[in-house]
């Protein structure tokens, strides 16, 4: 196996350079990456290059370890056994071992939070993948033990507090009067739902999402029917379906009342360009690092639409298609997203996406965009380059720490 001459364990010197009482971290530092050199004819150390026609005599740089992380995401026992050359953050780890930073993996389940607890603990930081809802379970139990590792000065990306503000759905709302945003209604109570809703549904389509939620669970296409005052009569798709279906107005807020556990209610405008497809911009804190582009079947029941679906297609941050979305959101819509909800820049998520629709256009054709929602807890898989841009903002933030 072809290794680099500057992978090599993790030694109680390199530890001790993240310990409180430690010799100097410079010194620690400069000693790391001294150049190593020689020969292995034995093929025995580690510490050199390797390649078909025999050891290499290569002068290359030790990279110094930075630090200590953990890539933590939701399994069973099975996936407990997984390894970072196994494990479907793969590129994620083989970047960080670029950059000089240990990672470990973490997997995480309720029933074993405890022995997590414990390997938290010895970690400087922990860049988490875990969606708010996975086959019946949420998160909360795994916040809460989040909440703890960042009282005792671990990093965490996402920090849960974060994606309250920024990962949820009520986004859709603080954020309405952005150039992404719509004409966005929130309730907080069903009470509130039933006696708003009916009156903007008269203005056309909605779109109600539940606040925390993923994979299209809780969201629904809301459309008015022609029918008794009395007896109000809706058609409504299920994100998740594929079929729509008539039912009375009460009928469907009974459906959504289970929903106001999670805080609140959000209520959309339906976006008539859905079909052309939702763009998705993926962000390592405030950079673009790719996009994916992907014609869904979600909410739309026309037989046309439905057949021109098609997987997402990732693309570079340089696709000039995109280039006017990417200079939105470097240049305007993070600086906006950060100043209304109180976040610093440093704590924006390693890794998170935006995901737009098309507005209508501006009066010199320009297209506009829709914010659908922001997916902070557990964005996967990504574009290629971002796992090295992940990377490089993981090393920035441990080495501000030396």
């Amino acid at each position: 196996m072809l290794r680099n001459n500057c992978d090599y364990s993790h030694t109680p010197e390199a530890e001790s350079s993240v310990q409180p009482g430690s010799q100097s971290k410079a010194k620690i530092y400069r000693e790391n990456s001294k150049f190593c050199i020689g020969r292995d004819h034995n093929h025995t150390n580690p510490e050199y290059v390797w390649r078909d026609e025999g050891p290499v005599n290569e002068r290359k740089p030790c990279t110094a370890r930075l630090g200590r992380i953990a890539i933590l995401w939701r399994g069973d026992e099975v996936d407990r056994r997984t390894t970072a050359d196994t494990s479907r953050f793969k590129a994620v780890f083989a970047a960080l071992a670029d950059v000089g930073v240990n990672a470990e993996p973490v997997v995480y389940e309720d029933d074993v939070i405890e022995a997590v607890r414990a390997q938290l603990a010895k970690v400087d930081g922990v860049l988490v993948w875990v969606n708010p809802i996975h086959e019946g379970r949420n998160r909360t139990n795994l916040d809460a033990l989040l909440r703890d590792v960042v009282a005792r000065g671990i990093w965490v990306s996402a920090d849960p507090d974060v994606i309250l503000k920024m990962g949820t759905k009520e986004v859709l709302h603080n954020t309405r009067t952005m150039s992404w945003g719509s004409n966005t209604a929130l309730y907080r109570t069903a009470e509130a739902m039933r006696v708003e809703l009916p009156a903007r549904l008269a203005t056309g389509p909605r779109v109600i999402k539940r606040n925390r939620g993923n994979g299209g669970q809780g969201v629904w296409k809301v459309e008015g029917l022609v029918s008794p005052r009395s007896r109000p009569m809706v058609r409504v798709l299920d994100a998740t379906k594929d079929a729509s279906e008539e039912l009375v107005l009460d009928e469907f807020f009974e459906r959504c009342v289970g929903y106001f556990e999670d805080g609140c209610v959000i209520d959309q405008p339906f976006q008539a360009r859905l079909n052309e497809g939702v763009v998705r911009c993926y962000m390592a804190r405030d950079r673009c690092v790719g996009f994916g582009h992907h014609k869904v079947k979600a909410l739309l029941d026309a037989p046309a639409a439905r057949a021109d679906v098609g997987p997402r297609l990732y693309t570079s941050s340089a696709d000039p298609r995109f280039r006017r979305l990417r200079r939105l959101m470097e240049d305007e819509w993070v600086p906006q997203l950060t100043s209304l909800l109180a976040i610093r820049q440093r704590d924006l998520p390693m890794i998170w996406d935006a995901d737009f629709m098309l507005g209508s256009p501006g009066a010199d054709g320009t297209d506009s965009y829709v914010l659908g929602e922001i997916n902070v807890s557990s964005v996967f898989p990504i574009p290629e380059e971002a796992s090295g841009e992940i990377a490089r903002r993981v090393a920035d933030r441990l080495r501000s720490r030396l």
